[in-house]
């Protein structure tokens, strides 16, 4: 029998309920491929940051037996640059081979016991100037929506629990298992861009929301050439315009957008096809192999030979341990 990777969340007091739903959720739905516990630092209800507390079925001797550990965010008056210690002793019990995840102000958790030092993190956008001048040893990234660190990933706010607990399933188990998993339940597989499309326009304004349909002429079309003109000429918009606009409705360049689509298309073809990778390469739009070859060592550290290996070959519980960012 396969083994059931085991996600054990941890709640602290002020815990926020919807994001620490997220990991059941989202791993609950991979069919049986995840079982995903709920413990607290010694076993009692915790208090939430609504009107209500939660009971918890487990204490921290779970987190002892976790393949990935997740911290959901905490009401932010309680986020101080020290943890408590039952918090500490609690983080101290989990295996050194476990995965480390956090949403939110979780990534105060990790950085006050010391997890993050010398790593990429990234955390809610507001509060990242004080994460910043309490953790000045974690090289934050306010703008990207997670970092996947290899056995430590963190995410920005609370949609992004979704994203990255989508993402951790994309790599374990490949992308066709994270797709269904987004289906079940109803959100993107991947979201464009990062947390700067939110930080000054939460909801674009009327006048700045004109790109959409040239990134879905773009998306549809990506084996052909396209250049800047054309996806402006879709939007009806001058090159100059276009391109601000885009910035600020995705949070990313055109051009940038465009490789990550085509990179993401590659991908998908890499795990579900048997199709040469030049004849991927001219299905998404890359000049040849070469491009390919190089953009996807750019977005996740490998070739396409050894990524389809790890998704085809095995769909192995052996994830492939890459450092890439959300906007990658």
């Amino acid at each position: 029998m396969a083994h059931v990777h085991r996600v054990v969340v941890l709640a602290v007091d002020g815990v926020y309920p919807f994001e620490l739903g997220i990991p059941s959720r989202v791993f609950e739905a991979a069919d049986r491929r995840y079982e995903v516990l709920t413990c607290s630092v010694d076993g009692r209800p915790v208090r939430t940051n609504s009107d209500f507390s939660i009971t918890v079925e487990h204490g921290p001797e779970a987190l002892r037996t976790a393949d990935t550990v997740v911290i959901p965010p905490f009401v932010s008056t309680a986020v101080t640059p020290e943890i408590p210690r039952a918090v500490v002793a609690a983080l101290a019990s989990v295996a050194p081979a476990t995965r480390l995840v956090s949403i939110c102000t979780g990534a105060f958790v990790l950085a006050a016991a010391g997890l993050l030092d010398g790593r990429p993190a990234t955390t809610h956008w507001v509060v990242a100037d004080l994460f910043r001048a309490w953790f000045p040893k974690v090289a934050l990234d306010p703008n990207v929506l997670f970092i996947d660190d290899g056995d430590v990933l963190t995410s920005a706010g609370a949609a992004s629990g979704l994203d990255v607990c989508l993402h951790l399933i994309r790599r374990d188990h490949g992308s066709e298992v994270a797709n269904q998993v987004a289906r079940m339940c109803v959100t993107p597989p991947w979201r464009d861009g990062g947390q700067a499309q939110y930080i000054q326009h939460p909801v674009p304004e009327p006048a700045a929301s004109g790109t959409a349909a040239a990134r879905q002429w773009a998306w549809e079309n990506l084996h052909e050439p396209m250049t800047l003109a054309n996806l402006a000429e879709h939007s009806h918009m001058s090159l100059r315009t276009f391109a601000r606009r885009f910035t600020e409705e995705v949070g990313m360049s055109p051009g940038r957008w465009l490789i990550q689509q085509r990179v993401e298309r590659a991908r998908h073809l890499l795990e579900t096809t048997d199709l040469p990778v030049d004849e991927i390469a001219g299905r998404v739009g890359f000049a040849g192999g070469t491009s390919l070859r190089e953009h996807l060592h750019a977005a996740l550290g490998v070739s396409p030979i050894a990524y389809r290996r790890t998704f085809r070959g095995a769909l192995s519980p052996s994830p492939l341990t890459t450092a890439a960012h959300a906007t990658a």
